[in-house]
C-alpha cells in the first residue's frame, strides 16, 4: 500500500531588520533633486501617501549620525559606489543580517536536524554562496543540501517555501531551513525624475527565516501556483550596471494586477471556484499595489492588514517581505485557509496555498 505523502509545516518563522532607518532621509535627499517646485510638492505628497513610515538599512550611520547618503555615508562617492563596493557589502552585511533572524528562532531551529538549507536573495552575489556562508556559520553539516535561489525578485520568498515543500513531500524525514535575506538600500541610483526616485522610495532591508518539516506544528503548506503576465517583461526589471542594480518599476504595474485578478481564469487559478480564503498574505510591494489587489478582489480593507502593516513598518524587503506578512498573521495567532502571493519580475506572480491552524 502506498503511503500519502506527509503534510509539510511552516513550523516557526522569525524575521530581522537592521537598525538603521533611513526613511526619511532619503525623501530628504530626493526632493532636492527635483527641479521642478511643483514636482517636488507632488513628490512630497506621493511620499506621504506611501503608506511607509520606516525603512531600515544594513549600511551605518555615519561618525555624527548621518544617513547613507550624508556627507561621510556610503554614498558619499563621486559617481557614487560602483557595483564592486556594493557586493563587498553585500557579503558583509547579508551574512550577519540572516544570522541575526536565525537567532530569533530559538530553540525551533537545531542545526543538528537540518538537512537541508534553501536560500532566496535577489540583491547581491559572493562566492562561496550566501548559502555556504551561513550554513558554516551556523555548523551545519557539510551533508546538509544547499539550493541558493537568486535575482528572481519579490517572489522568491514564495519560490523558496514551495521548494522546501517539494523537499519535504519527497523526503518525509527532512528539516528544511529557509532563509531569505535582502539589502535593497545598496542600490541607490542617482536620479533627478520622481518615477524612478518613487520606485526607491519603496525599498528596504530585511531577512526573514524558517523551518519546513513534517512536524505538525504550525501553517500546513499547499500547492504552489505560478502565474506569468504575457506582454509585460519591461514592467519590472533589475539592470546589473555599473553602480548597482538599477529597479525599473513602471507605474502600469498596479493596472495589470487589477486586471490580471478581475480575470475569472486567473482568480480560479489561485483561488479555486470560490472566492479569496480568509487569509490573504499578499506582498506589500507597496500601497499602490496592496490598492490594487484589494478593489480586484473586492475584499474589505482589514483582509490586506497584514501586509499594510508590513509596508509601514519595514517597507518593501523584495523576497523577505512575504514572509513578514506570514509572520505577521501568525504573531496574532490567524487561522483558516489562506493563499500567499508575491508579485516580481516579468511581470508574473508566485504564490502558494496554506492552513493555519485554530489555536490549542
Amino acid at each position: 500500500m502506498t503511503m500519502p505523502p506527509p503534510s509539510p509545516r511552516l513550523n516557526a518563522l522569525a524575521t530581522a531588520v537592521p537598525g538603521h532607518d533611513i526613511h526619511q532621509a532619503f525623501i530628504d535627499w530626493a526632493v532636492p533633486r527635483l527641479a521642478d517646485e511643483r514636482v517636488r510638492a507632488v513628490f512630497a505628497r506621493m511620499a506621504a501617501r506611501s503608506g511607509i513610515a520606516h525603512r531600515w538599512s544594513v549600511l551605518p550611520p555615519t561618525s555624527d549620525g548621518g544617513s547613507p547618503v550624508a556627507a561621510g555615508g556610503f554614498y558619499d562617492v563621486a559617481g557614487l559606489p560602483p557595483t564592486s563596493a556594493r557586493m563587498a557589502a553585500y557579503a558583509d552585511h547579508a551574512p550577519a543580517l540572516a544570522m541575526a533572524a536565525i537567532d530569533r528562532l530559538g530553540a525551533a531551529c537545531d542545526p543538528a536536524r537540518v538537512t537541508h538549507i534553501v536560500v532566496a536573495s535577489c540583491t547581491g552575489f559572493v562566492a562561496p554562496g550566501i548559502d555556504q556562508i551561513i550554513a558554516e556559520r551556523l555548523g551545519l553539516s557539510p551533508a546538509v543540501e544547499r539550493v541558493l535561489i537568486g535575482f528572481m525578485g519579490c517572489y522568491a520568498g514564495i519560490t523558496a517555501l514551495r521548494t522546501a515543500r517539494h523537499i519535504v513531500r519527497s523526503e518525509p524525514g527532512a528539516v528544511v531551513l529557509v532563509v531569505s535575506v535582502e539589502l535593497s538600500t545598496l542600490h541607490l541610483q542617482l536620479a533627478d525624475q520622481p518615477e524612478p526616485l518613487l520606485a526607491m522610495l519603496q525599498f528596504s532591508d530585511g531577512a526573514a527565516v524558517g523551518i519546513v518539516s513534517a512536524d505538525p506544528i504550525g501553517l500546513t503548506l499547499g500547492e504552489g501556483i505560478s502565474l506569468a503576465l504575457p506582454g509585460s517583461a519591461d514592467l519590472i526589471r533589475w539592470d546589473i550596471g555599473d553602480t548597482g542594480f538599477a529597479m525599473q518599476l513602471s507605474g502600469e504595474v498596479p493596472g495589470r494586477l487589477r486586471e490580471a485578478l478581475a480575470d475569472p481564469a486567473v482568480r480560479a487559478r489561485l483561488f479555486g471556484a470560490g472566492d479569496p480564503p480568509a487569509l490573504l498574505a499578499v506582498h506589500a510591494g507597496g500601497r499602490s499595489v496592496l490598492d490594487a489587489v484589494e478593489q480586484a478582489l473586492a475584499v474589505a480593507p482589514e483582509a490586506l492588514a497584514d501586509s499594510r502593516a508590513v509596508l509601514a513598518q519595514f517597507g518593501n524587503m523584495s523576497s523577505a517581505t512575504i514572509l513578514f506578512v506570514l509572520a505577521e498573521m501568525m504573531a496574532r495567532g490567524a487561522s483558516g485557509d489562506g493563499v500567499a502571493i508575491a508579485f516580481g519580475p516579468g511581470l508574473a506572480a508566485e504564490a502558494i496555498r496554506f492552513t493555519a491552524p485554530e489555536a490549542p
